[in-house]
């Protein structure tokens, strides 16, 4: 290949990246990523396509003025800054091997499309085949015209590199029989069309992944070879090692006197978790009362199945809403050695909170995201799942990574119920078909195994049950008392904090659980005011960044252990793995799930002889807009009123037969939701749901024949790109911010200000992940306007707020806090 031919260039030293080099080492890391799953050939394919485009005379010149080797004064030159994103050179590739092996038969015409997809695709995100209106882009893109792609111009240039090095050594013979015999093995017994094509459109997106995470690799570490080092290539300290960390850890427990009953469970869990490290890969349940020690008992699980079968990582899925920095330093302090000559040290265990960065990537940017290459990741529920089946590409890099893995979803009752048939089929999907397991945690299983219909249930093997119902039934240790303290005209604020006063006195210690960042703010400040509270009262929500909630944490946890009085009002995100222990705790009514991981909270450990768990029913806080705890709370009442006894004290009795009662109910007045409805009002504009989209997408093809007279000739139909489009976890898209909280915060965004390719950026934004707090778009537009946001570096993407509007108590704010005060900006 000509090797005037570029790429990109290091601005650094000027130095071009030539387009062959480019080709080769991007096919080099795609080949290694889908070797994973058994299409290494397919991965050559791809990397050596996929810039294929760029050969053209359109697209040099477009670099090479852009990259100011060309003169403006030259015939040449072209004014990049006006050409930005107007030139295509990701469709040419496709054409390629479109036209390559299109026609040529059934097995030819399947590897035809994914391989084009996939090509045309590294850039946006998967393409629409099919659009909502029945409209076939992908062939649309394929027959796109000569003027726009430059197909003829560069196949006469690099025709014979891509013919040496793929059809001469029969790559792309190879990478079509990977590919059918994949899909072939994908289906399973039970499988119908539509779950079928849903996996199908998995492993077309997984692809997609490898080929858009080796791409910006190989063009990070080329413009900016420094960052090369930190990275580690799946290169990681051995599972060996951690095992003897853990197990070092696991020695130094000492069982307290005190709560002998509880610790010698909370070993028998440990250990059952170790016996079942050897079975075979799958779907795991560890079903474990809260405070049974479950994070320390996955982790046990999970390291030695992942040495014992040679797995790739770990990976932690824990609920939005909840505090990802407890169990990750925890985990940390096990498995990172304090020698600052282990080599390791902070590269372990990462955390993965929010998405600082933009979708639309600079050069700058590309150093910075995150592709969980780590062996010991935490992660949110919102990034996982954005992971699998979010828009664009920044997300969409690391699903890669979930291949070989272990992935523990910790609190499994809090998926959400539109995501309950994407996330069955997509678990299946990565555990047989990606060689991963998965580990479902929690004290309250939801039943995904019992879901209809049958071919979108989660199979789990009785065997894999991690704890046995004896061993659980054993533990009848009673530990607090729930009551139900709800009234016909409701609690307000005033009666809650009068509630708190005689828990206080009783206990000394309140945790109470709101449904709302506002109630726990609104409570909060009701507290504050009360001399009862005064010194002792510490509010947690997520519009807390994570150090700050944390150091919040700490200094609860430092008062519970000297037995000090103290009160946190805290939303949901305190139940989800937070070991902490609390005399009492109050409750707002919400599904009978959450009511349990509440009573978690309280006598956690069984320092006290009984514990006190009190619902209340409040009058000034409103869920409507809140479907999930809506429709939870009535199912709890039903099953509620059903199970209580005839008495003026109603006390709930926490047992598995009203735990699957409720989630009977739940799961079944709710049947009609786990498929992700859209409506007519989404851009897809008409009635639908994403998992029809994303497989046999009946609307369209429908669509399709009326317009055509005929059904689409293409082997896959999906919408991928509409799908994408309307996909939320938390049905808001959010933005993450960086937030001036203590010296290391403000510290953090004046390295991010004042540094400039230094190298050092990439550690600084992992730090910054801590530092972090979630917007969605209407409160980031809000702060915005009201110059309360600046951007780190011009075009970084990378934003960070004005002091004024964080308060050291309550987190963020949308209005200002003390505007004479602290302002940085």
């Amino acid at each position: 290949m000509d090797d005037t031919l570029v790429a990109h260039l290091r601005e650094s030293d000027q130095t071009p990246q030539t387009l062959e080099a480019h080709l080769l080492g991007t096919a080099e890391i795609a080949r290694d990523f889908c070797s994973h799953v058994g299409l290494e050939n397919v991965g050559q394919v791809l990397g050596l396509l996929h810039d294929f485009g760029k050969a053209s005379q359109e697209c040099q010149n477009y670099l090479n003025s852009a990259f100011g080797i060309i003169d403006p004064d030259d015939l040449d030159y072209v004014d990049f800054d006006s050409m930005q994103g107007k030139i295509d050179h990701s469709s040419a590739g496709a054409q390629y091997i479109f036209q390559q092996l299109n026609g040529k038969g059934k097995c030819e015409n399947i590897a035809a499309q994914v391989l084009a997809l996939c090509i045309a695709s590294h850039h946006s995100g998967l393409i629409d085949c099919l659009s909502p209106e029945g409209e076939d882009k992908f062939s649309k893109r394929m027959n796109k015209e000569e003027e726009s792609t430059h197909f003829k111009e560069i196949s006469q240039k690099i025709g014979a590199f891509v013919y040496e090095k793929l059809e001469n050594q029969q790559v792309i013979e190879k990478s079509i029989n990977e590919l059918i015999d994949k899909f072939i093995s994908i289906k399973q017994i039970d499988d119908d069309n539509e779950t079928l094509q849903f996996k199908d459109g998995l492993l077309i997106r997984f692809l997609l992944s490898c080929l858009i995470d080796a791409d910006r690799l190989n063009t990070a570490d080329f413009e900016f070879p420094q960052n090369a080092v930190l990275r580690n290539y799946s290169r990681y300290i051995s599972w060996d090692i951690l095992i003897q960390r853990l197990n070092k850890k696991l020695l130094d427990f000492e069982i307290n006197p005190q709560n002998k009953k509880i610790d010698r469970f909370r070993k028998q869990v440990s250990d059952a978790c170790y016996q079942s490290h050897q079975r075979p890969k799958g779907v795991f349940q560890l079903n474990v009362p809260t405070g049974g020690g479950k994070t320390l008992a996955s982790l046990r699980f999970a390291l030695n199945h992942a040495c014992f079968h040679d797995m790739e990582r770990i990976i932690y899925v824990i609920p939005y809403t909840s505090i990802i920095d407890q169990n990750a330093d925890e985990v940390r302090k096990i498995l990172e050695e304090a020698d600052p000559s282990d080599g390791y040290k902070g590269k372990i265990v990462l955390e993965h909170h929010s998405n600082l960065t933009p979708e639309k990537e600079t050069t700058f940017q590309r150093i910075l995201a995150e592709n969980w290459d780590a062996p010991i990741v935490f992660t949110t529920q919102v990034q996982f799942f954005e992971t699998l089946f979010g828009s664009g590409t920044r997300n969409l890099r690391r699903m890669h990574q979930l291949a070989n893995s272990i992935i523990i979803f910790d609190e499994i009752q809090t998926i959400p119920i539109k995501c309950i048939h994407i996330f069955n089929k997509a678990v299946q999907f990565l555990v047989h078909d990606c060689g991963s397991s998965a580990v479902l945690c929690t004290a309250t299983q939801p039943l995904l195994n019992r879901i209809q219909p049958e071919n979108r249930a989660l199979k789990i093997l009785e065997e894999n049950q991690l704890v046995s119902s004896e061993l659980i039934k054993s533990f009848e240790i009673s530990r607090y008392q729930v009551f139900d303290l709800r009234k016909n005209d409701g609690w307000r604020d005033e009666e809650v904090s009068n509630l708190v006063d005689q828990e206080l006195d009783l206990n000394g210690s309140v945790l109470i659980i709101v449904n709302t960042k506002k109630s726990a703010r609104l409570l909060y400040e009701t507290l504050s005011e009360k001399e009862f509270c005064k010194g002792i009262v510490y509010h947690l929500s997520t519009n807390m960044c994570p150090a700050h909630r944390l150091k919040t944490l700490s200094a609860i946890k430092d008062k519970l252990n000297s037995k000090l009085p103290v009160v946190c009002v805290s939303t949901q995100l305190i139940e989800a793995g937070v070991d902490i222990d609390f005399g009492s705790v109050v409750r707002y009514f919400a599904g009978l799930d959450s009511i349990i991981q509440a009573a978690g909270r309280c006598n956690r450990h069984g320092n006290r002889e009984n514990g006190n768990v009190l619902i209340v029913n409040p009058v000034e806080e409103s869920i409507e807009k809140m479907p999930d705890i809506k429709k939870g709370a009535e199912s709890s009442d039903r099953v509620i009123r059903e199970f209580s006894k005839d008495s003026k004290i109603k006390i709930i009795e926490i047992n598995k037969n009203l735990i699957d009662q409720y989630y009977e109910y739940y799961f079944f007045d709710r049947k009609n939701e786990m498929n992700y409805h859209v409506g007519i009002h989404s851009s897809i504009g008409r009635d639908d749901n994403l998992f029809s989209i994303l497989s046999v997408n009946e609307t369209s093809q429908a669509e399709y024949v009326r317009i055509n007279d005929e059904k689409p000739k293409i082997p896959f139909k999906q919408s991928f790109k509409s799908a994408a489009k309307n996909f939320w976890v938390i049905d808001s898209c959010t933005r993450g911010v960086i937030v001036p909280f203590t010296d290391e915060g403000k510290n953090i965004i004046t390295d991010l200000c004042g540094s400039h390719y230094h190298g050092n950026e990439f550690l600084i934004l992992r730090i910054a992940q801590r530092y972090s707090v979630n917007l969605f778009e209407f409160e980031f537009e809000k702060l915005f306007q009201n110059s309360a946001i600046f951007e780190t570096q011009k075009d970084s993407g990378i934003f960070y707020l004005d002091a004024q509007y964080y308060s050291n108590q309550t987190g963020l704010n949308l209005n200002p806090i003390n505007p004479m005060e602290n302002c940085f900006s």
